[in-house]
């Protein structure tokens, strides 16, 4: 374990991936929608995002097998991971405006997702982002407990060398800003994806009394440079 720094001031920002630095929600709740419906179940796009968004696959499988009771075998998740990727690479693109907020922000930053590290790897190299990110990227398979549990925002912070009372946290969805409160991190919650206004995120959000909420990463920076 790291010594912790005794600095004060935001010491590391901790950007989110899915939604947050790439606009990869859409795609990858029309993928889990078409894997129920192959079990032969249905789930809408909007149940999908209220149940699933931010969490890890892990735990998305566990809650497939509670209710509606579907079974995600291995071979079940390789063949939409196959589908995932492929739509990745030609469908993906950056948050507007993350690319030059990234080259702005002039303190440490890192990525902690529930994603896999290759799926995260690959969303980054398709969007042009990850030579601003690499190597300081954490997966929740790198920790017990994915998020809500504020396991992967401590494990970055520690690895990175920073204290938890001086990380911000960049989120878009419920159990990333419960986990990042739980880490004793500040964070903003960032409403800018494609997906934010049609499942009505600006007002779940809200709900959970994030230190900001924004909607252009452009803004980052400026947001940053005013605590």
């Amino acid at each position: 374990m790291r010594s912790r720094d005794a600095g004060t001031g935001t010491g590391l920002v901790i950007f989110d991936c899915d939604g947050v630095l790439v606009d990869s929600e859409p795609i990858s709740i029309s993928v889990l929608v078409d894997l129920v419906a192959e079990a032969g179940h249905d789930l809408s796009s909007d149940d999908a995002y209220d149940r699933f968004l931010g969490k890890s696959m892990a735990s998305i499988c566990a809650m497939l097998g509670d209710d509606p009771g579907i079974a995600v075998t291995p071979a079940h998740l390789d063949a939409m991971r196959l589908v995932l990727y492929r739509r990745f690479r030609d469908e993906l693109r950056p948050i507007p405006g993350v690319a030059e907020a990234l080259d702005a922000i002039d303190v440490p930053h890192c990525v902690a997702s529930s994603s896999q590290p290759e799926r995260i790897a690959l969303s980054l190299d398709v969007t042009g982002l990850l030579h601003r990110l690499e190597p300081h990227i954490f997966s929740a398979t790198m920790v017990e407990n994915g998020k809500p549990a504020p396991d992967l925002f401590l494990y970055a912070a520690d690895k990175m060398g920073i204290s938890p009372e001086r990380c911000l946290v960049i989120e878009d969805s419920v159990p990333g800003i419960e986990a990042a409160k739980s880490a004793g991190m500040r964070v903003f919650a960032f409403t800018g994806g494609s997906h934010a206004a049609p499942v009505g995120l600006q007002s779940k959000v809200a709900a959970l009394e994030p230190d900001l909420i924004f909607d252009n990463m452009r803004e980052l920076p400026a947001l940053l440079g005013k605590e």
